[in-house]
């Protein structure tokens, strides 16, 4: 009796494993279709917005990752064939000594030498979610295009259109060829990160923090805290 008693547990636990899996799946095939028209290789076929925005990634004190020099240069690409106008820095300043969006302008001025006028920074941009819904209410976004490696861009187009934002991707030409053990890390937590976004837009989470609009056709200074 006890034996049989386990084995219905057990097997009802299989179902639901078999279950979550099946929805892990669907998301993820749903997100990537729905994206995929707005994903863009080739610089050449970017249509014009007015804002490109960089997500930010891992930054060190006096230098930047891979992932985020790759992302940099695919903006300075978009801006120099005037595929936008301004730039939106967003990533992690809520800890005091690690500055991503500083950083990251420092890095494009000084190695791109892009002109500092054009560069808005969202210092609270903690997620894709957050950089996105905080592009939207902050600094009042209404079309971009958003540079990213090949993995991430479907999340963050589906995030930007869900929210009522004109977007489209463009992915980052890599300088550097990542390992294979280190794409099968990002494609794993790539496919979680998705399921987890879906019901973010489905319940309309606010981000952590928003405040006072900073128009992104304003005063980039505006923005800067140094």
């Amino acid at each position: 009796m006890k034996s049989k008693r386990l084995k219905k547990i057990f097997l009802c636990l299989i179902f639901l494993f078999i279950l979550i899996l099946i929805g892990i799946a669907g998301i993820n095939i749903y997100m990537l279709n729905y994206s995929k028209s707005y994903i863009y290789k080739n610089i050449s076929d970017l249509p014009e917005k007015y804002v490109v925005i960089i997500p930010g990634a891992k930054v060190y004190k006096s230098t930047v990752s891979h992932v985020v020099r790759d992302r940099i240069e695919a903006a300075v690409n978009c801006l120099k064939n005037k595929k936008a106008e301004r730039v939106l820095i967003s990533g992690d300043h809520g800890r005091k000594g690690y500055d991503e969006v500083n950083r990251m302008r420092i890095f494009m001025k000084d190695v791109y030498g892009t002109d500092e006028s054009l560069i808005f920074m969202d210092h609270a941009g903690f997620s894709t979610y957050e950089t996105m819904y905080r592009a939207r209410e902050i600094f009042c976004v209404e079309n971009a295009v958003i540079v990213t490696q090949a993995f991430h861009t479907a999340r963050a187009v589906y995030i930007g259109r869900k929210l009522g934002l004109d977007v489209v991707a463009y992915e980052a030409p890599e300088v550097l060829r990542y390992s294979r053990e280190t794409r099968v890390s990002w494609e794993i937590r790539e496919a979680l990160a998705r399921v987890k976004t879906f019901f973010l837009v489905m319940f309309d989470v606010q981000p952590a923090f928003l405040g006072k609009k900073i128009p992104i056709t304003g005063n980039a200074k505006e923005t800067w805290d140094f």
